[in-house]
């Protein structure tokens, strides 16, 4: 269980007003990688999702091309879901911040309370330590 709590209506208010997503750190190496497995998950929840991995550039992601950085993104994205460990996590709360995203998502296991605090000083709204996959389901599930 996670030690930060967030409300299901904070979770409610971001699943319904995100529509674009770039998910930072997405993997090509197939159904094994919870990064592939989660952006198949958003796409197919209607999300729009741009795969960032500056290793993969050139390549897609489920039918998606691949950039390697926010910045080269085609369009603002909503939600920035970040794949990379917690010690990785600071430039891309960074980049996010530049980029103008309204929420930042830390997936489970990844951690970073100075970069979240610099978030949310931003007027970012940031979740750390959960997975949507999980929690999109169980809010569905609840409603």
């Amino acid at each position: 269980m996670s030690q930060f709590s967030y409300s299901d209506d904070v979770l409610r208010k971001l699943f319904g007003d995100i529509k674009t997503v770039a998910l930072v750190g997405a993997s090509p190496r197939g159904e094994r990688r919870a990064s592939w497995r989660v952006m198949r998950f958003l796409q197919q929840a209607g999300y729009k999702v741009y795969p960032v991995n500056p290793d993969a550039v050139g390549q897609e992601i489920h039918g998606e091309k691949v950039y390697a950085t926010l910045q080269d993104l085609p369009e603002k994205v909503d939600l920035v879901d970040i794949f990379r460990r917690s010690s990785k996590v600071a430039p891309v709360v960074d980049d996010a911040i530049e980029v103008g995203a309204t929420y930042i998502w830390m997936q489970l296991d990844v951690i970073d309370e100075e970069a979240a605090a610099k978030a949310e000083a931003a007027g970012i709204t940031v979740i750390m330590d959960r997975c949507p996959a999980i929690e999109l389901p169980r809010l569905q599930q609840a409603a």
